[in-house]
């Protein structure tokens, strides 16, 4: 893989307009504050402008805006941070894909793996499962009966793919991710707790991204649906016949409960709780730490956390939430109050 451009080469690559030596040599990326000779850097987040009058990057990546207060070359885009998405996809080094089935793999019956997929060391593929092409399954995989990987899709070292899942193609999954084991369905009968059985499946879309230790549980009736373009970061989870739309984001450490439907475009910061068998309409952001327990109708930002705060405002700020419900008594009786004594005054 060729480690080096030349300005020329990247400002073409992004469509970015190029002011500077088109000669210059990058052969890494670094941040604005920590870039040295060679390297290209950018500038999206205002709070790192600081940065920008003494940078020793060879380039940086901005707006014009911008442009004036840098000191070397500029490559100028409207969307910094995405340009340097696609540069950094220059410098990315993953390891090579041999194709082939190790020795050390164990294949059940009746399976169909296109000969230009990898099957990694250890792995286990189970009975008439179906690998496309450009496939990698990484070591100690294991992909269970009758599911399907879709071309040029990845799945890292060490993950689980139970029984009947379907995956798109050009979708990664990362190291330890666990995707079709069972709903937490129970049902009780005199204290005791009766396993329901989960009886659909998991279907993910095409270019999906499923970040390390997440877990999305097969549907309990019909399937749980990652659609198209979804991104899933680390420690998710994801329960039974979850629906989650189009180029929807989700950080680190959401829970989501079962039957929920989340939209398109959403964008949901990390350790955020959402209830079950509610829906949330497409383009909606809720921030990090919020609780979500009924449905959200309309797009727009929506939050529920508490900002953190000195130990002792805390304790005082919980002894007034423990009150409420005895002020709103007395506030009310004084509503009442009021209102009578302003009727027997009009008369």
């Amino acid at each position: 893989m060729q480690t080096k451009f030349t300005l020329l080469e990247i400002a073409a690559h992004i469509g970015a307009e190029l002011h500077g030596d088109p000669s210059v040599v990058i052969s890494s990326i670094n941040t604005l504050g920590q870039a040295s000779d060679g390297q290209i850097t950018f500038l999206d987040n205002p709070r790192y402008r600081k940065y920008l009058p003494d940078t020793k990057a060879s380039a940086v990546i901005l707006t014009k805006n911008d442009q004036d207060a840098c000191v070397t070359n500029v490559l100028i885009t409207n969307n910094p941070y995405l340009a340097y998405a696609k540069i950094a996809a220059l410098f990315d080094r993953k390891p090579k894909i041999t194709a082939g089935i190790h020795p050390t793999a164990i294949i059940g019956e009746h399976c169909q793996i296109d000969p230009s997929a990898s099957i990694g060391p250890y792995s286990v593929i189970g009975a008439d499962v179906i690998i496309h092409a450009g496939v990698c399954v990484g070591a100690h995989c294991v992909v269970n009966e009758e599911s399907v990987i879709g071309a040029h899709s990845r799945l890292w070292d060490n993950v689980k793919v139970y029984q009947h899942v379907i995956i798109g193609e050009h979708v990664i999954i990362h190291s330890g991710a666990v995707i079709g084991c069972d709903g937490f369905g129970n049902a009780n009968e005199q204290g005791k707790w009766i396993k329901v059985p989960q009886l659909g499946g998991v279907r993910i879309g095409n270019e999906v991204e499923i970040g390390a230790n997440t877990t999305i549980d097969r549907g309990a009736l019909g399937d749980t649906i990652i659609e198209y373009g979804v991104r899933l970061d680390n420690q998710i989870q994801i329960a039974h016949n979850v629906q989650i739309g189009a180029h929807t984001a989700i950080a680190a450490c959401t829970g989501i409960a079962g039957s929920t439907k989340v939209g398109k475009y959403c964008l949901i910061g990390g350790g955020v709780g959402i209830s079950g068998h509610i829906e949330i309409a497409d383009k909606v952001m809720i921030t990090g730490m919020s609780g979500v327990t009924n449905s959200i109708k309309q797009a727009g930002i929506y939050s529920s956390t508490m900002p953190v705060m000195p130990q002792q405002e805390w304790w005082k700020a919980l002894a007034y939430f423990r009150k409420i419900a005895e002020i709103v008594k007395k506030w009310r009786k004084l509503e009442k109050f009021i209102k009578n004594n302003s009727i027997e005054s009009e008369k």
